[in-house]
């Protein structure tokens, strides 16, 4: 069994699944249980369910659930391994030292490996760790760190944000974190692949930051994927530039400051996002912590899935033209208030378009004259200027009208119909046909006003653009949806559908780990081992029947709880994680975590209706043995016999 040390089983015991989940997603109380935003499909209303009795997350929209190893591998794309120091970590468990077998990362019949090739996201983590412990030791450095000292000052940014966003410096040198890798025998193709060194032609490395302000790029669980460096000499090209993409980091799929951010962005149901490391600093400084910064691109897709999970929830009106209602979550865009802060705002409206999240767009033009949300909040009154810069945004499709709208006024007739052509195609590229209704006839009306014609005008320019499109072969899901993923667990774990009482009852068993002690041994005998086909179901009778052995040598020194905490056989529980670490990542990987959110379906959180229900799947699971008994008989009178029995056991 590869949990004979019980690691796996320790790990679960010490994770809360709702907290930890609750860390990137907004969840809200439904019932007994939390519910919110799958992630792993393009989820608009919330369809995952979040146990705090069953310690299991589960979407009954895409199928994707499990426990909380799997949620670590799906949704941060840990390798197995990773998920397990990460949750211990964080649990303060010390893990017995793993053999590098093949298993559960692809290999064959064994433990935990990595996967990839070449070097691996917690080799790449663990060289990002150690260079941002560096570049803050150097900017601590009498003279190494001087000049990103200064820089600091200058900008007004406090000992506080230094520390709270990890801010470092780079020495002016070649090979100043070359050296400390080298005498610390740290791998140095590591650092490598992080983009921290760089290989020379003529052979060897070089450090690959060189005279920076450092800015540690950390994801949402904790870890460090990257760097932004800002120069301080400005012969230096380029201002600002980022660690080179990796299997750790993509920049798309990265925001700064998200960790920092995510608790406000949840509180006030708000997430501003800003262009710079230095505007998202300023504002945490100032007391506006739901902000944070691109990574010099525009906001993505996927950027803007990671804050709507926080955010909860979109409502009705969708799109980036849907209106939000009070109370709802939504994204504010705030652009500098020049021509490239303009250009930005376009692009992201643009790659937001057809989102299901309230995005707005505000920019510093009109309200001040500052460039940037960083200089603005320098001045007297800053704060009090951003707070009405922020309140005054508007619906992203109608700033993008308003654009329109200000573009035609000096063109003549011709001109203006063919720029109105030309913006419907492009607005039918970007989704505008698959809008809601309410908002599409929203959109229909403003371009109808702005261009001066009928709204049966638009609706066939829109209908025919976009039928040109799919000539082109474009299809009407553009790719920009997520996949769901079903069920959780290791690599290779095969899913089981029960079919017969017998095993509905195993799967009860497994959700509601209390029920196992409370069998007479003539119920249990309906559960045999040897009454199940060999495979899945098999083996969880085997685990069941050997768990309750333990409880019974065991019983006296542990009662169960509400939490499935149960008796102890050689100071281990019998408990749902100490079962799920025997099934889930055993010899023969199960994912039971599916059939128990299946259970919860059914029964809810009620443990009444539960043993209620396991008392009735018992009596069929008996019947059914009997009449599969009476058709294999070849004598008449036990047939007889058998078919009696059964008939008694139903009531008649």
């Amino acid at each position: 069994m590869a949990d004979a040390n019980g690691d796996i089983a320790r790990v679960l015991e010490a994770t809360d699944i709702v907290r930890l989940i609750g860390e990137q997603l907004a969840l809200k109380k439904k019932g007994a249980e939390m519910v919110g935003l799958c992630p792993f499909h393009s989820d608009r209303s919330p369809s995952m369910t979040v146990s705090a009795r069953k310690q299991i997350y589960k979407c009954f929209s895409c199928g994707a659930g499990g426990d909380a190893l799997a949620f670590m591998t799906e949704y941060h794309k840990m390798t197995f391994p990773e998920a397990m120091t990460f949750l211990a970590d964080r649990a303060g468990i010390k893990l017995t030292p793993w053999k590098a077998r093949g298993g559960f990362g692809g290999g064959s019949g064994g433990e935990f490996v990595e996967h990839d090739a070449g070097v691996s996201r917690e080799q790449l983590a663990g060289a990002n760790r150690a260079a941002g412990e560096f570049f803050r030791t150097i900017l601590r450095h009498p003279e190494h760190g001087a000049a990103a000292r200064e820089v600091i000052e200058r900008r007004g940014v406090s000992a506080a944000m230094v520390e709270r966003f990890g801010l470092g410096a780079a020495p002016d040198r070649w090979d100043g974190l070359l050296q400390v890798v080298e005498r610390k025998g740290l791998a140095r193709g590591d650092f490598a692949g992080a983009g921290l060194l760089k290989s020379r032609e003529s052979g060897g490395f070089y450090d690959g930051f060189r005279h920076r302000l450092m800015f540690p790029i950390v994801d949402t669980t904790g870890r460090v994927v990257a760097f932004g460096a800002r120069r301080l000499r400005d012969s230096d090209e380029p201002k600002y530039l980022n660690s080179s993409e990796s299997a750790l980091f993509i920049k798309g799929k990265t925001l700064y400051a998200l960790p920092q951010a995510a608790e406000a962005i949840k509180a006030t149901r708000t997430a501003v996002v800003v262009e710079g490391y230095m505007d998202a600093i300023a504002c945490h400084q100032a007391g506006v912590c739901n902000v944070v910064a691109t990574l010099g691109t525009a906001l993505t897709v996927e950027g803007a899935r990671l804050l709507g999970r926080l955010l909860g929830p979109s409502g009705a009106g969708g799109g980036a033209g849907g209106g939000a209602s009070a109370g709802e979550g939504r994204i504010v865009l705030l652009f500098d208030g020049d021509a490239a802060g303009q250009r930005a705002a376009e692009r992201a409206i643009e790659v937001l378009f057809d989102s299901p999240l309230d995005v707005r767009i505000a920019t510093l033009a009109g309200l001040t004259d500052a460039k940037d949300p960083d200089e603005l909040l320098k001045r007297e009154g800053g704060a009090a200027v951003l707070a009405q810069v922020i309140e005054r945004s508007v619906e992203a499709l109608e700033y993008r009208f308003a654009r329109l709208s200000q573009s035609l006024r000096n063109l003549g007739g011709q001109a203006r119909g063919r720029a109105i052509e030309e913006e419907l195609e492009r607005l039918a590229g970007l989704g505008l046909a698959r809008m809601k209704p309410v908002s599409q006839q929203m959109a229909v009306q403003r371009i109808a006003q702005i261009a001066g014609v009928n709204e049966v005008v638009v609706r066939q320019a829109i209908a025919r653009a976009a039928a040109q499109r799919r000539g082109f072969g474009e299809r009407d899901n553009d790719g920009r949806g997520e996949v769901g993923v079903e069920g959780g667990g290791p690599t290779g774990a095969v899913a089981l559908v029960p079919t017969g009482a017998a095993e509905h009852a195993l799967c009860l068993l497994v959700a509601e780990t209390q029920l196992v002690e409370e069998l007479n041994d003539a119920q249990w005998a309906e559960l045999a081992p040897e009454r199940f086909a060999p495979g899945g179901f098999r083996r969880i009778a085997e685990v069941l029947v050997e768990a309750r052995r333990g409880a019974g040598r065991g019983a006296g020194r542990g009662a169960g709880d509400g939490a499935g905490h149960g008796a102890v056989e050689g100071g281990r529980a019998l408990s749902r994680a100490s079962l799920m670490a025997e099934l889930e990542y055993g010899e023969m990987p199960l994912r039971v975590s599916a059939m128990c959110s299946a259970v919860e379906r059914q029964y809810g959180d009620d443990l009444a209706r539960s043993r209620a229900g396991l008392q009735d799947l018992l009596i069929r699971a008996e019947v059914e043995w009997l009449l599969r008994a009476a058709r294999e008989t070849t004598d008449p009178g036990e047939r007889l016999e058998l078919y009696k029995r059964a008939k008694g056991r139903r009531g008649g």
